[in-house]
């Protein structure tokens, strides 16, 4: 880091604002939530990939003591719509299209007497042919997942996560189990291709990831029936995206619906509202409060992963290591409803590095398996290892340095990304720079399994509003509508805490709902401490403002010659002139005729974004008998702007690579032939223990983003891009062999040795 002495309190690590409650069991989740006549909520799931509801007999499941309503679709104010995503799906309707889909929904006084009613239920099912590989799908003969053409929805609060230019559609518009073919293009890359001194080439293969958040999703839908209003208690990234989704399919107005975020255990872009139209659908129809919770099964069944990629690369390059082509043809296993990725991967795939001829065809499918979403830096992870391992292969195979490769061809601000559109300011070659004379990269031998990878996120932006007032207790509260995933309001109380002068446990952050807090997009695409933490210092800035000017009329004072610190008012140069800053609000709430309670309002509107990149160094030990790989040493280098609260930062880098190492070495979410879900509990998807966790070593590298407040960058997405990547290339520095699959399992690695 760099010099951080001309603030108080920025850019100086602060602990979580709301530790304290999350350690103690304080804090209150959606699941905590007791309200009177409360109904738990259990769903019975497709056993099928595909089938046809024949029938659904409940009459077992109303006689079990404790149940109210069993509801199918037919029983909700949603009947006869036609889902467009896993956002807009309630019950299952005639056809079932994943295992793992929603077909009915028991309501009990309790979550026992539920769970019977579930077993009690007798649905039959007639199975229906589908195909569940994107192979299959894509198969002339295959069968269409919807005859009459995929549904288009009017939102996907997920791809909020992941927005960027789309290409071009080159898709015949026709039923088809290929949603969506674009391509984006540059140059002539075919014939450039061809007249490469020297081409790379590889299929790289990811699997289906799970997000990994330690609660599931939950959600208590209350109704209040004479007036039709809705409130929602929900695990949520954006509480006004599903706000005005839940309006949206039961046909209310948004003024109508109120939605509640709760302390959120995990989210990774997955929760923008897979339950809520559910439960909110279901207390109108019964008039009484309801709760859903998955289970870990549950929630790995009928939730958004990450889809699985197949991503076919050649790179051409001069002798000297100048990139002149790249193809690429990405395939994306969406699932049953549309995601679409292609936009953000080929950004980023085409984007990392200067090449003047680049194609890459995308190519989205559907599969009778759930809709994949968006996690953390979504389709980042595939892509990232795709390149990096064709960069690394390209090294060895011309004799360079991979580092001096990579630093060779980095993109700089102003080149194009692989949408063809201008990089803003980026830090790529100053995390390189950094990664050059780290020790780890430094010092390395020959075959000491020592690998580098770099990775990126364009970051998010959205407007966002923030309140700062001055209570007559001393105390700043700062009133946001965004919601803390990742830490941020410690952020927020250190910006509020620098521009009033006032100590950060003076400061305090209030989160409102969709009714009483200030607009804010949502919690995903590193973009909330670019966006709100902008608003938070204009609404300080003005509630300073204020302060000041009530201030100098109370001390007989001009305004240019007071000062604020550690929540006093003071005349500078005189001392014992001074006031503290309650007595000032006192003041002005007081004051008859006077302006009033110190209450200042903040906007942002960002017009660009400010994206974040890393350079990670990873050392390895491989066991050549059995292919298990052990991380010995990580080193994350990120370019964070300038970090508002350096603890929080570097607890997002740590967080970020471990993910990485999952997607590295041990998660997937494995289907059989028949689309079901063989990993489907923590027993058989692996997830990495601390045990097998490296020392993680963060370095913030301080390039100032032209427009973050301070300087900052968004930091949340960019550290989980390059972790895979880097592994892979670390193995194969120890063993000079490439492995082209995620996640690299001691058999992918065995094998790969066995053969090479």
């Amino acid at each position: 880091m760099t010099n951080v002495t001309s603030h108080r309190y920025l850019g100086k690590g602060r602990k979580s604002v709301d530790g304290i409650e999350k350690v103690t069991g304080r804090a209150r989740y959606a699941g905590d939530v007791h309200l009177p006549g409360l109904l738990h909520g259990k769903l019975a799931l497709s056993m099928y990939a595909h089938a046809r509801i024949v029938s659904i007999d409940a009459s077992a499941a109303r006689a079990v003591p404790g149940v109210v309503a069993v509801l199918t679709a037919a029983d909700l104010p949603t009947r006869g719509r036609q889902p467009s995503s896993r956002q807009t799906t309630t019950l299952a309707d005639g056809v079932v299209r994943y295992r793992g889909e929603p077909v009915a929904l028991v309501l009990a006084t309790s979550l026992a007497a539920a769970e019977d009613g579930v077993a009690a239920l007798q649905i039959d099912y007639e199975p229906l042919p589908g195909p569940v590989t994107p192979t299959a799908a894509l198969d002339p003969a295959a069968p269409v997942i919807w005859p009459q053409g995929a549904p288009k929805g009017e939102a996907d609060l997920t791809a909020a996560h992941a927005a960027v230019a789309r290409g071009d559609d080159q898709a015949e518009h026709k039923a088809s189990n290929l949603h969506e073919h674009k391509q984006f293009s540059r140059g002539d890359a075919l014939a450039a291709l061809a007249t490469a001194d020297v081409v790379v080439e590889g299929t790289y293969r990811t699997s289906i990831v799970h997000q990994g958040y330690l609660e599931p999703h939950a959600v208590v839908a209350d109704i209040d029936p004479v007036r039709k209003q809705l409130t929602l208690y929900t695990s949520t990234q954006g509480q006004f995206g599903v706000r005005d989704e839940v309006a949206r399919l039961l046909g209310l107005r948004a003024s109508q619906v109120t939605v509640v975020p709760m302390t959120v255990g995990g989210g990774f872009g997955a929760k923008y509202g897979i339950l809520e139209p559910l439960a909110a659908a279901a207390a109108l129809a019964v008039g009484r409060p309801v709760r859903i919770t998955l289970d870990r099964t549950e929630d790995f069944l009928t939730t958004t992963p990450s889809p699985a990629s197949t991503i076919t690369l050649k790179l051409g390059a001069t002798r000297d290591g100048t990139l002149t082509a790249l193809v690429a043809e990405i395939v994306n296993d969406n699932g049953v409803y549309p995601f679409t990725l292609g936009g953000i991967m080929s950004t980023l795939l085409g984007g990392y590095y200067r090449c003047p001829n680049v194609q890459i065809d995308v190519i989205e499918v559907l599969t009778h398996k759930p809709q994949a979403g968006a996690y953390r830096a979504p389709g980042a992870p595939q892509v990232t290892f795709a390149i990096e391992s064709a960069m690394d292969e390209l090294a060895h195979k011309l004799g360079l340095d991979p580092l001096e490769l990579r630093l060779r061809n980095a993109a700089t601000t102003g080149d194009p990304m692989g949408n063809n559109d201008p990089w803003p300011s980026i830090g790529l070659t100053k995390v390189l720079e950094v990664a050059a004379h780290h020790p780890l990269w430094r010092e390395r031998q020959p075959g000491s399994g020592i690998g580098l990878a770099i990775g990126g996120w364009p970051c998010g932006m959205s407007p966002a509003a923030a309140i700062c007032r001055v209570d007559t207790d001393g105390v700043v509260r700062v009133h946001v509508g965004s919601v803390d995933i990742s830490g941020v309001n410690s952020s927020f109380v250190l910006v509020a805490a620098e521009i009033l002068g006032v100590p950060p446990e003076q400061v305090e952050i209030v989160t409102g709902d969709t009714r009483s807090g200030p607009f804010a997009g949502p919690s995903g695409g590193s973009q909330i401490t670019y966006s709100v933490a902008g608003a938070v210092a204009a609404a300080a800035r003005e509630a300073r403002r204020q302060l000041l000017e009530i201030a100098a009329d109370m001390l007989e004072a001009r305004v240019d010659d007071l000062d604020i610190r550690e929540g006093i008012v003071q005349i500078r140069g005189v001392p014992g002139r001074e006031l503290p800053i309650g007595e000032v609000a006192k003041r002005a709430e007081e004051q008859a005729g006077g302006p009033g309670p110190i209450v200042g309002d903040g906007k942002a509107a960002p017009a660009e974004n400010a994206p974040g990149f890393v350079a990670h160094i990873v050392q390895v030990e491989v066991d050549r008998e059995t292919g298990r790989v052990k991380p010995l040493r990580y080193v994350a280098i990120q370019d964070v702007g300038f970090p508002l609260n350096p603890l929080m930062v570097e607890g997002q880098i740590h967080g970020g690579a471990a993910q990485g190492v999952g997607w590295g070495l041990y998660e997937a979410l494995r289907y059989d032939e028949r689309g079901e879900l063989l990993t489907a509990s923590l027993m058989d998807y692996t997830l990495p223990r601390a045990a097998d966790l490296p020392p993680f070593e963060a370095v913030l590298v301080e390039n100032p983003a032209p427009n973050g407040p301070f300087g900052a960058r968004g930091v949340g997405e960019p550290p989980i891009t390059a972790g895979a990547a880097a592994i892979a290339n670390a193995i194969r520095d120890a063993t000079g062999v490439r492995i082209y699959e995620l996640p690299m399992r001691d058999e992918v690695v065995w094998r790969a040795l066995q053969q090479g």
